[in-house]
């Protein structure tokens, strides 16, 4: 008797925590401890598995935010997904190694395809739901275990963006806001999946041209003619930056004109490819399944019968037009149509498609005369603007916004 009362706590640690409560655990406990304990069950429910493969896309995030912490790249003055989010200062960091830059979206190309298998082992038919506070949300940015201030997702991804509403203020300060909660479905999981492959195709073209040599020897250009005298004010932004990096404006375009001007890796650019085809099929899983949908229940993402849990309601037809848009990006992505070149008129235009298979360097210069983009010049079926018009004059001009939202 005293054996098996002895092994009561560890049998509960074993026992899956219901959906209720899985969103106060992430608030409590961080994303890294949750997504530890549910990969370590020896069995999991759908919700689990749905919840297992949302902690690990988050976590992807947390990995990123992490890494730029580490090397003091805080501030939003990249231009690259991932490293534009405003985070906390770090007041000691590392010194900074060019290869850190790349680092990010390795770790982070690495975690996004963890999530991305896990998503894919629930069935098609898979029904469930979790519910999330989003205000339950926070990402450990410096990595020491504590929610800080300055880490929950309204701070750094804004409270108006996740639909945050301010409660009525007595004494004229301006309240928090108030963040809702969502309740997850089989239908969303697709949507994640969508949008794990989108981030992972961005992952996988700077690895492809891995920014690490041009930064190292720009940086190293840069410091030894500091060596020889002061510099003399950024010509654009007045000041030289405090950054690690230190990088002025004439030292970030030269990186990335450098960056661009080198052979890629053609692996990697097959593979980023792939996660945007992928990133098209998965949102047509998503609406094929959405739209079947009669409940109406906190959604995320909802059909036109459904109203979003974060206030965003879709205009009827939104599902038609996005879809179109995708239809024509998926064209484009596997060359069966054409993108415009300014220097010549139909029926010429731009295989994309080689770009990804067959990518080389990229001359801005040869570009803009012609010479670099003559091997992926052909006569074809050009894309036009049909598609992206009407869905722009359906989102009443806001079609950037609802992109990021629908993915």
């Amino acid at each position: 008797m005293r054996r098996i009362l002895a092994a009561l706590p560890a049998l509960f640690l074993c026992l899956p925590v219901q959906a209720d409560t899985l969103s106060a655990e992430i608030g409590t406990k961080g994303l890294a401890e949750v997504e530890a304990r549910l990969t370590a069950l020896p069995a999991r429910t759908q919700a689990e598995t749905f919840t297992l493969g949302g902690v690990q896309f988050l976590r992807a995030i947390e990995i990123s935010f992490q890494d730029r912490w580490a090397a003091g790249l805080t501030d939003r003055s990249a231009i690259l997904p991932l490293l534009r989010m405003p985070l906390p200062p770090n007041p000691t960091p590392k010194p900074f190694d060019p290869a850190s830059v790349a680092g990010i979206f390795i770790h982070t190309g690495d975690k996004l395809s963890e999530a991305k298998a896990t998503l894919a082992t629930l069935p098609d038919t898979a029904d469930f739901g979790v519910e999330i506070a989003l205000s339950d949300l926070w990402f450990d940015v410096n990595a020491n275990a504590t929610r800080d201030p300055g880490e929950n997702i309204a701070d750094i991804i804004g409270g108006a963006a996740l639909g945050g509403v301010a409660e009525p203020s007595t004494d004229g300060t301006i309240p928090p806001l108030t963040l809702h909660t969502v309740r997850f479905d089989g239908a969303d999981a697709s949507w994640l999946a969508a949008y794990a492959d989108l981030l992972g195709a961005f992952c996988d073209m700077v690895r492809a041209y891995d920014p690490t040599e041009p930064l190292t020897r720009i940086l190293t250009a840069r410091d030894k003619m500091l060596a020889l005298g002061p510099a003399y004010p950024d010509v654009i932004f007045g000041s030289i930056s405090d950054d690690p990096p230190a990088l002025e404006s004439f030292d970030l375009i030269a990186v990335i004109l450098a960056t661009l001007n080198q052979q890629p890796d053609k692996a990697r650019m097959a593979s980023a490819r792939d996660h945007l085809l992928a990133t098209v099929a998965e949102n047509r899983v998503f609406w094929d399944r959405v739209a079947r949908e009669t409940d109406d229940q906190q959604e995320w993402l909802p059909n036109e019968h459904q109203h979003s849990a974060i206030g965003l309601d879709l205009p009827p037809g939104t599902q038609a037009s996005w879809l179109a848009v995708l239809a024509d990006m998926e064209a484009v992505l596997n060359g069966k149509k054409l993108l415009p070149f300014w220097r010549v008129g139909p029926p010429a235009g731009i295989n994309l498609a080689k770009v990804f298979t067959d990518p080389a360097p990229i001359d801005v210069a040869g570009w803009v005369q012609g010479w670099a983009a003559l091997p992926y010049l052909e006569k074809g079926t050009l894309i036009d603007t049909a598609s992206t018009d009407a869905f722009d004059s359906l989102m009443n001009g806001q079609s950037m916004l609802f992109s990021l939202y629908l993915n």
